[in-house]
């Protein structure tokens, strides 16, 4: 092959026995070329026709630009027929030849980090951009291809060969953002010639100043900003201050060839799609050419970059731009405004959050994003199961809700799918399922029918316990009806102690928590229909159950013709790390299972799963129906919540994190004693704070450090009796690194306030 190379230089360029050492290329084979004078790079392509056509446009582009300024950018040269590119015969194959000139200088990549080198990378590639801005081609038109930031959607088919799926879903997530804000955008933004690709080992410079750019191989017509935004990511991807030097770019180009604000409203979103892009085509050419390690230069730094872009807030990076380009920051309407339009027509009886509200613009899996631009780490919200706005999710509704959403009176498949799903999740004899649209509604039936199975009135409830906002979840959940506020004990409901191993009087003994009960219900329990609890008590305070309670207390209930309900509603769907259910933590099986909450990952699903038995009983008497309950919407988000929490290990990472999280919160706990307990299980959690040295609660420093963590942008609330005990029951995607922050912020605020 080189002497093939040697003899076609002598005889196309006069050249001879010029050195000929080949160099990196992404998908075609470049040759450095050393004559005695001069040097050269030899490009060599596999032959096809659009290829050929976009070549000779890259040679157009050269030749233009090398009629204004002959230093900044390689030279096509002329084969002896006058011609720049040229169709040969090599080792039998159609070979696409073109030679440039090299350009020697010092690659950005290789340069420590300057200000005044990124300042002229900007304004140097916004005079690149003028002299092409009139100059156009068809060939480059009508090119479409991953690597045109406007074709973004065509990197999606290499999504799956990124081999980690929380890495897979976060790109995903860049996609679907995409999708939603810059797509409908496109046809409106200004176009022209653009060199498309203005990575670190693109540019050349000396100390301080761009003096070249290279590789010309991506050109594309296109949007003009898609230009500054893959400068300003290269520019970024690497440095500890990213936005800081993406803003040094964006301001010099700016100054030479002004932007408009729109443009400047889409970088976030450009910028993550070229990450995007990056880390899809390095996992595809690692599959196709695991030899390549060109393919993947930059895969390491985007991957790092694509981590700190989810956990910066769009609007503040959107306001850190306008800035750099001398626009003013977009400003929101203040908290007071935005309460006063809320209370018109909203009712005060719905709270908010901290005594400073939040007025929340969008989220990502662990992050929320207020209006003013800040990133609040959610260590709180559980409903967001897989994690805020997953893409999974989303698409999965998206699709269905363009397709069909009816009710259960039709046949349709994802009904029977998803329940077939759902049900394999449950210990045999679980086997029914009936959808409804909310966990308080599933309360409500489970209620109905273990009436209807048994034929009794009354429901044992527990101490503390919370069901829902129906009427009868009210007439169940003790942290209602026995609130100040509240309507008091139905005549039918029987409340027995919550067992609980910190303040109980038994401790963790769960057998003595059941004698009591015993005793207390004593000539009552032939009368209970249910009994109701959840396996953590969650508005109690997150405790758990105490030990082989439900274990003695279930034959009991059941011995006397009640059934047992468990609430999962909270503690379901593997966020108790060791088992999927709550109750498999107490190695029991209930009769009556209730869900909602998390299944649909925020879109309201609510579900009750029964016995064979239970459900044939409920047959027998009026049709049950949900208007909401089972539709194909619904269903389809449901299967979706169950395939990501599989496929991303979720319940595993539960466990894992969790233990990690108690573990580290446990050590705190040795170093302030107003940290009186810490329990729980996986990433669901208490934090019990006290009056150190005593078990009494301690109202006031509780909420002081969750209004602390507020302003520390961390979301965590508060529950129990004297809404005295940290909850943390952060979506399953949590981390380790994301614990470090709360558990140093918790340290933090209590060491400066030397409580």
């Amino acid at each position: 092959m080189i002497s093939e190379l040697q003899q076609l230089l002598e005889l196309e360029f006069g050249l001879k026995n010029p050195s000929i050492k080949k160099i990196n290329g992404y998908d075609n084979a470049n040759y450095r070329v050393q004559s005695k004078e001069k040097s050269f790079v030899l490009k060599t392509y596999t032959f096809d026709d659009e290829l050929f056509e976009v070549l000779k446009a890259e040679n157009e582009v050269l030749l233009l630009l090398n009629s204004a300024n002959s230093e900044c950018y390689p030279k096509p040269m002329s084969f002896n027929d006058n011609q720049f590119i040229k169709l040969v015969k090599l080792n039998g194959e159609r070979i696409i030849i073109r030679m440039l000139t090299f350009l020697d200088g010092i690659f950005l990549g290789d340069l420590e980090a300057n200000k005044k080198v990124y300042q002229s990378l900007g304004s140097s590639l916004a005079k690149m951009n003028l002299a092409l801005s009139e100059h156009s081609s068809t060939a480059l038109k009508a090119r479409k291809w991953e690597w045109d930031l406007q074709y973004f959607e065509l990197n999606k088919k290499y999504l799956n060969a990124i081999q980690n799926p929380k890495d897979r879903s976060l790109v995903a997530y860049f996609f679907k953002q995409y999708e939603v804000l810059v797509t409908p955008v496109l046809p409106h933004l200004r176009k022209q010639v653009i060199h498309n690709d203005a990575n670190e080992w693109n540019v050349l410079t000396t100390a301080e100043a761009v003096t070249g750019f290279i590789d010309f191989g991506d050109l594309a017509y296109a949007p003009l900003i898609n230009e500054v935004a893959i400068a300003m990511t290269y520019a970024a991807y690497d440095k500890e201050n990213s936005l800081e030097y993406a803003s040094i770019v964006l301001a010099a180009y700016h100054e030479v060839l002004f932007l408009f604000e729109e443009e400047i409203s889409l970088l976030y979103y450009l910028m993550a799609a070229r990450l995007s892009t990056s880390v899809c085509n390095s996992a595809y050419a690692k599959q196709q050419q695991p030899e390549n390690s060109y393919a993947s230069i930059s895969e390491e730094n985007a991957w790092i970059t694509l981590e700190k872009w989810i956990a910066l807030n769009p609007i503040h990076v959107e306001n850190t731009f306008r800035v750099a380009a001398g626009f003013s920051p977009k400003k929101a309407i203040s908290i007071d405004l935005a309460l006063e339009k809320r209370s018109k027509h909203i009712s005060s009886i719905l709270s908010v959050s901290y005594k400073k509200p939040i007025q929340m613009e969008s989220a990502a899996f662990q992050y929320m994003y207020d209006v003013h631009g800040n990133v609040f780490l959610d260590a709180y919200n559980n409903i967001p199961h897989v994690g805020h706005s997953h893409p999974k999710v989303i698409e999965a509704g998206q699709k269905q809700m363009a397709k069909l959403n009816t009710n259960t009176r039709y046949v349709y498949d994802l009904l029977a799918i998803y329940a077939e799903k759902l049900v394999s999740k449950f210990p045999d004899g679980l086997n029914k399922v009936f959808f409804v649209n909310s966990g308080s509604a599933a309360s409500d039936l489970a209620i109905r029918m273990a009436k209807n199975h048994t034929g009794k009135s009354q429901v044992l409830v527990m101490e503390h316990g919370y069901h829902g906002n129906t009427q009868t979840s009210i007439d169940i959940s003790d942290y209602k009806f026995n609130n100040k506020k509240g309507q008091g004990q139905k005549d039918y409901i029987l409340k027995t102690a919550l067992p609980d191993a910190y303040r109980g009087k038994h401790g963790n003994n769960g057998p003595f928590y059941v004698k009591d009960l015993q005793q207390e219900m004593s000539g009552q329990l032939n009368n209970i229909a249910a009994f109701i609890t959840e396996p953590v008590v969650g508005c109690g305070g997150q405790i758990p159950l105490a030990k082989d309670y439900l274990k003695h207390v279930y034959p009991e209930i059941r011995k006397h013709g009640g059934v047992c309900i468990s609430d999962e509603v909270q503690t379901g769907f593997g966020r108790l790390g060791d088992k999927f259910w709550g109750f498999e933590l107490h190695d029991v099986v209930p009769d009556i299972v209730v869900l909602g909450k998390p299944m649909g990952n925020s879109h309201p699903i609510g579900a009750v799963v029964v016995t064979d038995e239970i459900a044939a009983s409920f047959e027998n008497g009026v049709e049950f129906f949900s208007s909401f309950g089972g539709n194909p919407v619904s269903c389809a988000i449901g299967l979706a919540v169950l395939e990501v929490i599989e496929e991303e290990s979720l319940q595993e990472n539960a466990k894992e994190v969790g233990d990690y999280y108690q573990q580290e919160l446990k050590k705190l706990q040795q170093k302030h004693a107003v940290i009186g307990d810490v329990r729980g299980s996986g990433l669901f959690i208490g934090i019990d704070i006290v009056h150190a040295g005593t078990k009494n609660t301690n109202y006031e420093l509780a909420q002081h450090i969750k209004n602390e963590l507020r302003q520390k942008h961390i979301l965590i609330s508060t529950d129990g009796p004297d809404d005295s005990v940290l909850k943390t029951k952060p979506p399953l995607c949590f981390t380790k690194a994301n614990v470090d922050t709360v558990v140093s912020a918790i340290n933090t605020i209590l060491l400066k306030n030397q409580f």
